[in-house]
């Protein structure tokens, strides 16, 4: 039986095509991936300069001017800061000037040791002590804090500040006809203060919060009169950046 020779088969030159198509796709890919991610950084990156910016401002460090705004006409194309509402921006806040022009308005109330105000990393807080503004146990303004309202109300709203009110009280128990604990006086006296900034001075409900605190956020000891006399009290805190809350109901923080 004659034996049948296998011819050697020829080389596939054309081979190198498969992989350099598959090469070529899975660059194109990358590519596709790598823009994607470089415009999402430029976003992000607009909204991390914002916030830098506002944190410097709060220490000191840099001040805006007056009329300095961020809007979305000063954002690269893309951009954005959260909050800002169409067609207008939100006014930076120069917390040494702001305090400046607040001293001046204020300058007998803070005499008495009835506001103080205080920097902190949210913004400027100016707070109101109860006393020469409520009667203890009360949530209802008397006359003379509702003068001294209304001119710090002239200073604040005439810049469209965001402002957060926060009502704390010390940590006596209280339980009179009107209120059952200090959650509830907490939360009426920021309530109230509220009420009367959108009421009577024309403050934009969408620029302003409550919030009541009880005793959970003392800025002195609780265990002396100097202390207690300290903790009651609202703060009218000038939010540095964009602060939205979940509604535009009063909040409590916890249960107690």
């Amino acid at each position: 039986m004659t034996r049948r020779l296998r011819r050697p088969s020829k080389p596939n030159h054309e081979r190198w095509f498969v992989s350099y198509a598959d090469f070529i796709t899975l660059l194109l890919a990358f590519f596709v991936v790598l823009y994607s991610s470089t415009q999402m950084d430029n976003k992000k990156l607009v909204q991390v300069s914002a916030a830098i910016h506002g944190a410097f401002q709060e220490l000191g460090v840099f001040a805006a001017g007056p009329d300095q705004e961020f809007s979305r006409n000063n954002l690269p194309s893309g951009g954005g800061i959260p909050g800002l509402k169409p067609g207008g921006g939100v006014t930076a806040v120069d917390v040494n000037r702001l305090r400046r022009e607040l001293e001046n308005a204020l300058g007998e109330e803070i005499a008495k040791h009835e506001i103080q105000m205080r920097s902190t990393p949210e913004g400027l807080v100016v707070s109101l002590s109860e006393v020469g503004f409520f009667n203890s146990g009360e949530a209802t303004l008397i006359e003379d804090g509702k003068s001294t309202l209304a001119r710090i109300a002239k200073v604040l709203n005439e810049k469209g500040f965001q402002i957060r009110v926060e009502g704390h009280t010390d940590n006596v128990p209280i339980h009179n006809p009107h209120f059952k604990s200090n959650w509830e006086l907490s939360t009426a006296r920021a309530t109230q203060v509220v009420s009367l900034l959108v009421e009577q001075y024309g403050f934009d409900p969408q620029q302003i919060s409550a919030a009541g605190f009880s005793k959970y956020h003392p800025v002195a000891s609780n265990e002396t009169d100097e202390g207690r006399k300290a903790n009651r009290r609202v703060d009218l805190i000038v939010v540095s950046h964009n602060y939205h809350p979940g509604s535009d109901a009063v909040s409590a923080t916890a249960s107690q």
